[in-house]
Protein backbone atom coordinates (compact mmCIF):
# COMPACT_ATOMS: atom_id res chain seq x y z
CA UNK A 1 0.00 0.00 0.00
CA UNK A 2 0.91 3.70 -0.51
CA UNK A 3 1.12 6.15 2.11
CA UNK A 4 -1.88 7.53 0.81
CA UNK A 5 -3.60 4.46 1.07
CA UNK A 6 -2.44 3.52 4.21
CA UNK A 7 -3.79 7.39 5.59
CA UNK A 8 -7.14 6.65 4.38
CA UNK A 9 -7.11 3.66 5.40
CA UNK A 10 -7.11 4.72 9.03
CA UNK A 11 -9.85 7.23 8.33
CA UNK A 12 -12.08 4.72 7.18
CA UNK A 13 -10.94 2.66 10.33
CA UNK A 14 -12.12 5.55 12.47
CA UNK A 15 -15.16 6.14 10.32
CA UNK A 16 -16.27 2.68 11.41
CA UNK A 17 -16.89 4.42 14.74
CA UNK A 18 -20.01 5.77 13.51
CA UNK A 19 -21.54 2.40 12.39
CA UNK A 20 -20.36 1.11 15.33
CA UNK A 21 -22.33 4.00 17.33
CA UNK A 22 -25.93 3.35 15.43
CA UNK A 23 -25.39 -0.84 16.22
CA UNK A 24 -25.40 -0.13 19.62
CA UNK A 25 -28.26 2.97 19.80
CA UNK A 26 -30.54 0.13 18.14
CA UNK A 27 -29.20 -2.03 20.97
CA UNK A 28 -30.46 0.54 23.45
CA UNK A 29 -33.50 1.37 22.09
CA UNK A 30 -34.59 -1.97 23.16
CA UNK A 31 -33.30 -2.31 26.51
CA UNK A 32 -30.41 -4.59 25.20
CA UNK A 33 -27.61 -3.17 27.65
CA UNK A 34 -25.55 -5.45 27.64
CA UNK A 35 -25.29 -6.05 23.76
CA UNK A 36 -25.32 -1.74 24.02
CA UNK A 37 -22.14 -1.90 25.72
CA UNK A 38 -20.23 -4.89 23.95
CA UNK A 39 -20.62 -2.54 20.48
CA UNK A 40 -19.59 0.46 22.73
CA UNK A 41 -16.33 -1.58 24.13
CA UNK A 42 -15.73 -2.51 20.30
CA UNK A 43 -15.97 1.17 19.66
CA UNK A 44 -13.64 2.22 22.47
CA UNK A 45 -10.86 -0.38 20.78
CA UNK A 46 -11.55 0.92 17.68
CA UNK A 47 -10.74 4.43 18.96
CA UNK A 48 -8.04 3.29 20.77
CA UNK A 49 -5.82 1.81 18.22
CA UNK A 50 -6.89 4.86 15.43
CA UNK A 51 -4.68 7.53 16.73
CA UNK A 52 -1.59 5.86 17.20
CA UNK A 53 -2.13 4.32 13.59
CA UNK A 54 -3.17 8.35 12.43
CA UNK A 55 0.02 9.17 13.73
CA UNK A 56 2.24 6.42 12.54
CA UNK A 57 0.77 7.00 8.81
CA UNK A 58 1.12 10.85 9.36
CA UNK A 59 -3.14 11.22 7.83
CA UNK A 60 -2.06 15.10 8.19
CA UNK A 61 0.28 15.11 5.18
CA UNK A 62 -1.24 12.19 3.79
CA UNK A 63 -4.83 12.75 3.79
CA UNK A 64 -5.31 16.11 4.17
CA UNK A 65 -8.65 16.11 2.58
CA UNK A 66 -10.32 14.31 6.01
CA UNK A 67 -9.89 16.23 9.29
CA UNK A 68 -9.71 13.41 11.08
CA UNK A 69 -9.64 15.52 14.70
CA UNK A 70 -13.54 16.37 13.59
CA UNK A 71 -13.93 12.62 12.51
CA UNK A 72 -13.04 11.38 15.59
CA UNK A 73 -14.92 14.12 17.76
CA UNK A 74 -18.57 13.65 15.71
CA UNK A 75 -18.04 9.74 16.56
CA UNK A 76 -16.61 10.02 19.98
CA UNK A 77 -20.07 12.42 21.27
CA UNK A 78 -21.96 9.32 20.07
CA UNK A 79 -20.05 6.75 21.87
CA UNK A 80 -18.81 8.15 24.86
CA UNK A 81 -21.55 11.02 25.71
CA UNK A 82 -25.11 10.26 23.57
CA UNK A 83 -25.67 6.69 23.74
CA UNK A 84 -24.44 6.16 27.59
CA UNK A 85 -26.35 8.94 29.01
CA UNK A 86 -29.86 7.41 26.87
CA UNK A 87 -28.81 4.02 28.58
CA UNK A 88 -28.50 5.51 32.17
CA UNK A 89 -32.10 7.73 31.19
CA UNK A 90 -33.87 4.80 30.07
CA UNK A 91 -32.53 2.05 32.18
CA UNK A 92 -33.87 2.93 35.75
CA UNK A 93 -30.42 2.89 37.48
CA UNK A 94 -31.72 7.36 37.46
CA UNK A 95 -35.54 7.04 37.70
CA UNK A 96 -37.54 10.10 37.45
CA UNK A 97 -36.07 13.66 37.94
CA UNK A 98 -32.82 12.39 38.44
CA UNK A 99 -32.51 10.72 34.90
CA UNK A 100 -33.21 14.07 33.13
CA UNK A 101 -30.41 16.17 35.41
CA UNK A 102 -28.50 12.99 34.38
CA UNK A 103 -28.85 13.43 30.58
CA UNK A 104 -28.93 17.30 30.79
CA UNK A 105 -25.09 17.56 32.01
CA UNK A 106 -24.22 14.71 31.03
CA UNK A 107 -25.19 15.56 27.30
CA UNK A 108 -24.58 19.64 27.65
CA UNK A 109 -21.65 19.65 29.72
CA UNK A 110 -19.90 17.41 27.52
CA UNK A 111 -20.86 18.65 24.11
CA UNK A 112 -19.43 22.55 25.79
CA UNK A 113 -16.09 19.92 26.43
CA UNK A 114 -15.52 18.72 23.31
CA UNK A 115 -15.36 22.12 21.81
CA UNK A 116 -12.88 23.94 24.05
CA UNK A 117 -9.69 24.47 22.47
CA UNK A 118 -8.30 23.94 26.03
CA UNK A 119 -9.22 20.46 27.22
CA UNK A 120 -5.70 18.88 25.86
CA UNK A 121 -2.83 19.57 28.40
CA UNK A 122 0.94 20.24 26.97
CA UNK A 123 2.09 16.33 28.23
CA UNK A 124 -1.39 15.13 25.82
CA UNK A 125 -3.11 14.29 28.85
CA UNK A 126 -6.83 15.82 29.94
CA UNK A 127 -7.79 18.89 31.16
CA UNK A 128 -11.30 18.27 32.90
CA UNK A 129 -12.82 15.32 32.93
CA UNK A 130 -12.61 13.87 29.12
CA UNK A 131 -16.17 12.85 28.67
CA UNK A 132 -15.77 9.10 29.04
CA UNK A 133 -19.35 8.80 29.58
CA UNK A 134 -19.29 5.17 28.43
CA UNK A 135 -16.97 4.23 30.72
CA UNK A 136 -18.49 5.28 33.62
CA UNK A 137 -22.11 3.97 32.69
CA UNK A 138 -20.61 0.66 32.32
CA UNK A 139 -19.47 0.36 35.51
CA UNK A 140 -22.64 2.00 37.28
CA UNK A 141 -24.35 -0.92 35.46
CA UNK A 142 -22.63 -3.21 36.39
CA UNK A 143 -22.15 -2.48 39.97
CA UNK A 144 -25.70 -1.12 40.11
CA UNK A 145 -25.32 1.17 43.10
CA UNK A 146 -28.23 3.20 44.99
CA UNK A 147 -29.37 5.73 42.72
CA UNK A 148 -28.16 8.60 44.70
CA UNK A 149 -24.69 7.10 44.46
CA UNK A 150 -25.08 6.99 40.54
CA UNK A 151 -25.94 11.02 40.68
CA UNK A 152 -24.08 11.98 42.69
CA UNK A 153 -21.05 10.29 40.51
CA UNK A 154 -22.99 11.61 37.04
CA UNK A 155 -22.84 15.45 38.98
CA UNK A 156 -19.05 15.44 40.42
CA UNK A 157 -17.74 14.18 37.30
CA UNK A 158 -19.86 16.31 35.19
CA UNK A 159 -17.89 19.10 37.29
CA UNK A 160 -15.34 18.14 37.08
CA UNK A 161 -15.12 18.57 33.17
CA UNK A 162 -14.55 22.35 33.74
CA UNK A 163 -11.81 22.02 36.18
CA UNK A 164 -7.78 22.26 36.02
CA UNK A 165 -7.47 18.65 37.08
CA UNK A 166 -6.10 16.41 34.90
CA UNK A 167 -6.84 12.89 33.38
CA UNK A 168 -3.92 10.82 31.63
CA UNK A 169 -4.48 9.73 28.04
CA UNK A 170 -3.48 6.09 28.49
CA UNK A 171 -1.92 6.02 25.21
CA UNK A 172 -0.34 9.30 24.55
CA UNK A 173 0.72 10.66 28.29
CA UNK A 174 4.70 9.26 28.63
CA UNK A 175 4.11 9.94 32.66
CA UNK A 176 3.34 6.25 34.00
CA UNK A 177 2.59 4.97 30.33
CA UNK A 178 3.89 1.51 31.92
CA UNK A 179 1.41 0.99 34.57
CA UNK A 180 -1.59 3.35 32.62
CA UNK A 181 -1.62 1.44 29.56
CA UNK A 182 -1.86 -2.35 30.90
CA UNK A 183 -4.67 -0.81 33.36
CA UNK A 184 -6.11 0.32 30.61
CA UNK A 185 -6.59 -2.92 28.32
CA UNK A 186 -6.96 -4.46 31.95
CA UNK A 187 -10.43 -1.87 32.25
CA UNK A 188 -11.30 -3.09 28.92
CA UNK A 189 -11.34 -6.83 29.13
CA UNK A 190 -13.21 -6.75 32.57
CA UNK A 191 -15.38 -4.03 30.90
CA UNK A 192 -15.97 -7.01 27.86
CA UNK A 193 -16.53 -9.64 30.33
CA UNK A 194 -18.70 -8.27 32.57
CA UNK A 195 -20.94 -6.98 29.23
CA UNK A 196 -20.53 -10.34 27.70
CA UNK A 197 -21.72 -11.96 31.12
CA UNK A 198 -25.06 -9.48 30.95
CA UNK A 199 -23.25 -7.88 33.74
CA UNK A 200 -23.11 -11.23 35.90
CA UNK A 201 -19.08 -12.00 36.29
CA UNK A 202 -19.14 -12.08 40.09
CA UNK A 203 -17.19 -9.62 42.57
CA UNK A 204 -14.05 -10.57 41.05
CA UNK A 205 -14.47 -8.99 37.31
CA UNK A 206 -16.60 -6.28 39.21
CA UNK A 207 -13.54 -5.37 41.87
CA UNK A 208 -11.22 -5.63 38.59
CA UNK A 209 -13.31 -2.84 37.00
CA UNK A 210 -13.49 -0.89 40.07
CA UNK A 211 -9.60 -0.97 40.75
CA UNK A 212 -8.96 0.06 36.99
CA UNK A 213 -11.34 2.65 36.88
CA UNK A 214 -9.84 4.16 40.21
CA UNK A 215 -6.56 4.50 38.40
CA UNK A 216 -7.42 5.86 35.37
CA UNK A 217 -9.86 8.70 36.89
CA UNK A 218 -7.22 9.65 40.12
CA UNK A 219 -3.74 9.33 37.83
CA UNK A 220 -3.67 12.36 36.43
CA UNK A 221 -4.55 14.28 39.71
CA UNK A 222 -1.54 11.95 41.26
CA UNK A 223 0.65 12.88 38.80
CA UNK A 224 -0.42 16.69 39.48
CA UNK A 225 0.05 16.49 43.27
CA UNK A 226 3.09 14.13 42.86
CA UNK A 227 5.90 16.16 41.29
CA UNK A 228 8.08 14.69 38.52
CA UNK A 229 11.52 13.85 38.67
CA UNK A 230 13.83 15.98 36.59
Amino acid sequence: MTAKQRAYSVHLLTATGAVLSMVAMLAAVEAKWALMFLWLVVAFIVDGIDGPLARRYDVKTHAPQIDGVLLDLIIDYLTYVFIPAFALFKSGLLPGWTGWIAIFVITYGSVLYFADRRMKTKDNSFSGFPSCWNMVALVLFALKPDFSVTLGVVVILAVTMFTPLKFIHPVRTERWRNVSLPMALAWTAFAAWAAWTDFQAGALIHTGLMITSLYLIFAGIAQQIVPQRA
